[in-house]
């Protein structure tokens, strides 16, 4: 059997499309929440939309000790409360990959416009609040939840993927190249994800003007 993922933050619509995606393909999943009775709930929402995948459900804190790669799917007005609180469970070795966004919705704003955020990004803000030996990787910004949660819905987009060694991404990229229709793109260092970020709240104006739900895809690869 494949290794788990654990994904903090799996009863959002976001984490709720990654899991039942990556259940679908034979991945197990962890689905981490703040309550270790929602967790449960969303584990059995979770086997109700896929009966094939194998899906478990724990308090955060728990849930996160339980894979090599743990996803953080949560609001960014969540996020560094989460990683506080996750400190003490994350172990060296361990890679999380951020899906956070600083949007200005976090703050009662426009969520088509970003939020500043004194480390760049929020994945950056994320490498400094992880223990040391833990590796964060940036990715998964432009998939629509709405488009995840359907599978009935045919995927064919990039996702775009960034952090500071290869040896970090390449076990990511992977891990969501099983879901059937995402392909993964290197876009380089951590830094960068101040722009893939960003990429969010552009998709959210042209989905919402369009009536659609618009990804990205990277041409002449």
């Amino acid at each position: 059997m494949p290794d788990p993922v654990s994904i903090i933050g799996a009863s959002g619509a976001l984490g709720h499309g990654l899991a039942v995606r990556l259940g679908a393909a034979g991945i197990p999943v962890v689905a981490g929440s703040r309550d270790a009775d929602r967790a449960a709930e969303t584990a059995q929402r979770l086997r109700a939309a896929v009966p094939s995948g194998s899906f478990d459900g724990f308090e955060n804190a728990e849930a996160a000790g339980k894979a090599q790669i743990v996803i953080l799917s949560v609001p960014f007005r969540s996020q560094s409360e989460t990683l506080t609180n996750l400190r003490e469970h994350l172990r060296e070795g361990q890679t999380v990959v951020d899906a956070t966004v600083p949007l200005a919705a976090a703050v009662s704003g426009k969520a088509t416009r970003m939020l500043g955020v004194w480390q760049g990004s929020a994945a950056q803000q994320a490498q400094e609040m992880v223990p040391d030996g833990v590796r964060v990787v940036s990715a998964l910004h432009t998939i629509s939840a709405a488009s995840l949660g359907d599978l009935d819905h045919a995927l064919d987009e990039d996702v775009l993927v960034c952090g500071d060694r290869k040896a970090d991404k390449g076990p990511v990229m992977e891990l969501i190249e099983q879901i059937q229709g995402l392909r993964c793109v290197d876009c380089g260092r951590l830094e960068n994800a101040r722009t893939t970020e960003s990429l969010t709240a552009l998709l959210i104006g042209i989905n919402a003007r369009y009536k659609t739900h618009a990804g990205i895809k990277i041409t002449g690869l």
